[in-house]
């Protein structure tokens, strides 16, 4: 489609080898409908296939002979990023919406978001909850990750927790072309492209906020790039969010370059590691276990919870990452008069 008024909303949907879900993707897409409270807009949805050697593109070239809502860009083989890119330079809409080729949405979304933007000219990013598309026994791990994600719901929340983990489902999200135009598109490197992107962007002050109706299921297949692709390896992960945090706590952190950590666990030393190497320097690591208490990692002694200092006087890191010890943690700081301008969740 190239012809006719601009559509109000461009979906842009990265193909790679995914022709098993791609018919259920885009017919959820031709199913969309108003909101009781929000008409559907125009939209158009561009496939951007990144060189695919199934049988996509074929079902794509099928799908557009029959819906002229459907772009379809060929390109060879590059890469996600570059893949979104190409699809934000063909996008004609002012709101861009994100959508996998192996998840489903709910048939009201596209109507929400876009009433959700309209309503307030200051929120740069609608996201929503999202459905666990998965076994939540087998991958436990994955399923607590997403609800975790679907507790963020403010732009509060959003801002403050992103250096956890992403605060927003990817193929979730609606975002206004301005913030594009503003703080650039996807960037291509070694780390997940999207928490690279909301890094960004939140760090330049974009405003996020998450519709709590599950208007997506996020599906979890075995070659989910999250466990495929390198760039979301833990060490890369570590890497990106040392990069923006330590930005973060420069700007922001009155006891610069000073840190108290909540943890002294391996996972929690090899998540900060390289924070270090921005300059930021532990006073601390924070433990309750009796056998850690008294060490010293790396010349960083580890002390009990009582020697942590008063609060206003410190800035904290909770990089507890066992199951339920971040939340543990998180009461105990509030408990002891810690506010939100005290510590983060890292």
């Amino acid at each position: 489609m190239s012809s006719g008024p601009p559509p109000l909303i461009s979906v842009i949907m990265p193909v790679y080898n995914a022709a098993p879900g791609l018919e259920a993707a885009l017919a959820g897409l031709w199913a969309q409908r108003p909101a009781p409270d929000a008409p559907l807009p125009p939209f158009e949805v561009i496939a951007v296939d990144d060189g695919s050697t199934d049988d996509g593109p074929a079902l794509l070239e099928a799908a557009a002979a029959r819906e002229t809502r459907l772009r379809v860009l060929r390109r060879p083989h590059q890469g996600i990023a570059k893949a979104l890119n190409a699809g934000l330079a063909a996008a004609r809409g002012v709101y861009l919406a994100r959508m996998d080729a192996d998840d489903t949405l709910h048939p009201e979304r596209l109507a929400r978001q876009a009433a959700h933007l309209d309503a307030d000219s200051a929120l740069h990013l609608s996201a929503s909850c999202v459905n666990f598309g998965g076994d939540a026994v087998t991958a436990h791990g994955f399923a607590h990750f997403v609800d975790w994600q679907n507790s963020l719901r403010t732009p509060e929340d959003i801002a403050r927790q992103r250096f956890r983990d992403t605060p927003v489902c990817h193929p979730s999200v609606m975002f206004r072309r301005e913030a594009v135009e503003r703080w650039g598109g996807y960037a291509d490197g070694d780390f997940p492209e999207d928490w690279e992107l909301w890094l960004r962007w939140l760090d330049a002050g974009a405003r996020m906020e998450k519709l709590s109706p599950r208007l997506l299921t996020w599906n979890d297949l075995p070659d989910r790039a999250t466990r495929a692709d390198a760039r979301y390896r833990e060490a890369a992960c570590n890497e990106l969010r040392a990069f923006w945090l330590a930005r973060a706590l420069a700007r922001a952190n009155p006891f610069h370059p000073e840190v108290w950590v909540l943890g002294a666990g391996r996972m929690a030393r090899r998540r900060l590691a390289p924070l270090w190497q921005h300059g930021i320097r532990p006073a601390a690591y924070i433990d309750i276990d009796p056998r850690k208490i008294g060490n010293r990692v790396g010349n960083v002694p580890v002390l009990p919870r009582a020697a942590l200092p008063k609060p206003g006087r410190c800035r904290i890191l909770n990089a507890l990452t066992a199951h339920g010890a971040a939340e543990e943690a998180a009461r105990w700081l509030e408990s002891a008069g810690h506010g939100p301008d005290d510590w983060l969740l890292v």
